[in-house]
């Protein structure tokens, strides 16, 4: 986990920020939650610092329901607060990342659905200019997953899906399929996850391969051709996995926190939805 992770301190967000001129939408689910340290100073890397980041993230987070994972709920990212939080910012370039796409499907919702709730971030970045990057699911994974080692995943990582490894394969092609067609539609960068940068585990990139491959996938918000990757810090990780959720309840009790809930020592302010 620690060799996700600046050396810098980081501060206390102000109680009336002055929001950078840059700003960076983040939407995910586990990927985008264990490598967000990465990301984080990928985005500044590539787009720019100071950033203004707003992150729909978290363990098995859907796009368009409620998710619980080990007693912790969020709210779908489509309900969440990042979108009227982007509302209210004042006017700055924007690039987006829509990426993890695919645990819905785990959740029983029909892939027409899925591609609805994503139809509906992308129309809401739309909105702001946002120039988007969308990830593809990582079917390229299918053909090497043995049904023995998908009932573990499953079992691990969605205890209460009934699937089948041909279901989910099924579906996830299915969706991917649409997914394509709707990046194309609205003019956003689509990426395709590599085969090599998973395991055993093959929806879950391996933490050897997070810094080149985060910086293969935000690299094409402005076709940066740095190879250089992302430096390492322990304070930066630490200090994002103690920056707290504007909403979330744990074994059923609600805790809510203000954004931005975290400010880095160059001045990028870290929201968590």
């Amino acid at each position: 986990m620690a060799a996700d992770v600046t050396g810098e301190a980081a501060n206390e967000p102000p109680a009336t920020p002055d929001f950078p001129s840059r700003r960076v939408v983040l939407l995910g689910a586990s990927n985008l939650t264990r490598g967000i340290s990465t990301v984080v100073e990928t985005a500044a890397r590539v787009w720019g610092r100071p950033l203004d980041v707003l992150a729909a993230l978290g363990h098995g987070r859907s796009y368009g329901m409620a998710s619980s994972v080990l007693g912790r709920t969020l709210p779908g990212i489509l309900q969440c607060g990042l979108w009227p939080a982007l509302e209210r910012r004042p006017s700055a370039p924007t690039a987006a990342l829509l990426t993890d796409i695919g645990n819905d499907l785990f959740y029983g919702a029909p892939v027409e659905q899925i591609s609805e709730w994503i139809e509906r971030c992308l129309d809401r970045l739309a909105r702001c200019d946002a120039r988007t990057i969308v990830t593809r699911l990582p079917v390229c994974n299918l053909p090497h997953v043995r049904p023995w080692q998908y009932a573990v995943m499953r079992r691990a990582l969605f205890p209460s899906c009934r699937l089948t490894l041909d279901e989910v394969s099924e579906r996830a092609c299915e969706l991917d399929e649409r997914i394509v067609r709707l990046a194309h539609e609205r003019n956003c960068r689509l990426l395709e996850p590599r085969a090599e940068w998973y395991g055993f585990d093959p929806i879950h990139v391996k933490l050897r391969h997070w810094s080149r491959a985060w910086r293969e996938l935000l690299g094409a918000w402005n076709e940066a051709n740095d190879d250089d990757a992302s430096r390492a810090s322990l304070s930066r990780w630490l200090y994002l996995r103690r920056c707290a959720p504007e909403r979330v309840a744990r074994f059923g009790i609600e805790r809510r926190r203000a954004q931005p809930s975290g400010r880095l020592d160059d001045g990028t302010l870290i929201s968590f939805f």
